[in-house]
């Protein structure tokens, strides 16, 4: 993507994640960039600071910080915040929970579809941009999907889709 095309580009997620990127923007600036801070002070106090590992480290994870900064406060500007307690509907879509079944194991598991900033597959939030996601949107209870994995081509079928 194009940078001026990012820059103008919404970034569509959760309430939820929206209030978690915020957090983590607060946490990086309050006590994160202090931290970095003290261990620069002691790293210079140590001497020599061309050849002092402890100072590289600080100054690495300055740069680290301040880079998550500038991507968050990008990310947060351009937020999209849609509230999915006021979704409806059986087909999935942006924000929806949905339960899938394993058509070889028969195992199921639940995912809430969400922005790309906010995912985390342990916790049972997909990205909008994953394939299984792409797979998913505009299918219904009962429908099956075929999503190809590194392992091969799997298949589900849609249990049960609702908006929490």
């Amino acid at each position: 993507m194009r940078t001026e095309d990012r820059a103008m580009s919404k970034v569509p997620m959760t309430g939820k994640g929206f209030v978690r990127l915020e957090q983590e923007l607060r946490r990086l600036k309050t006590v994160e960039r202090q931290e970095v801070i003290s261990a620069l002070a002691e790293a210079r106090e140590m001497g020599d600071i061309s050849e002092n590992a402890e100072y590289n480290a600080a100054k690495e994870r300055q740069a680290f910080v301040e880079g998550r900064v500038r991507e968050l406060e990008d990310t947060l500007s351009r937020a999209d915040v849609i509230d999915v307690s006021k979704l409806s509907g059986n087909a999935v879509k942006f924000g929806a929970t949905v339960t899938l079944a394993d058509e070889d194991t028969d195992a199921e598991s639940t995912y809430q579809i969400v922005g790309a900033d906010e995912a985390d597959v342990g916790a049972g939030l997909l990205s909008i941009t994953s394939p299984l996601a792409r797979a998913l949107i505009g299918k219904s209870v009962g429908d099956n999907v075929d999503v190809a994995t590194p392992s091969g081509l799997k298949s589900y079928e849609i249990v049960e889709v609702f908006f929490a």
